[in-house]
């Protein structure tokens, strides 16, 4: 698994691309723990690029969305794979986390 950060005034994108399993996802949790220190709000996950979303990943999404929304805050995906869509569909997840076509779309929201 692979990321970037690009930080805007109000949010942070991030883009993910490769697998989210079991040996990488405590990687993404560390990164969105990060930019939460940092005083980052609201968070975007490019997932245009994932190839694979395994139950720990959707975990640490859920326990990262709990946190930022009880800062004030919120998490977003945009641009969703596939395989990533069908991951939180499967896991009835897709209603509770906001989704958008494109990274201006989901900036727009905030």
């Amino acid at each position: 698994m692979e990321f970037t950060t690009k930080s805007f005034r109000r949010v942070a994108v991030v883009s993910v691309s490769g697998r989210i399993d079991t040996s990488t996802s405590s990687e993404l949790e560390t990164k969105l723990q990060d930019l939460m220190d940092e005083g980052q709000k609201n968070i975007i996950l490019d997932f245009s690029s994932v190839e694979f979303l395994s139950s720990s990943g959707l975990r640490v999404l859920v326990t990262t969305r709990k946190k930022i929304r009880n800062s004030g805050g919120d998490i977003v995906l945009a641009n969703a794979s596939q395989r990533a869509t069908d991951s939180f569909e499967i896991a009835g997840l897709d209603k509770l986390f906001k989704s958008y076509p494109d990274r201006e779309a989901a900036i727009g929201a905030f």
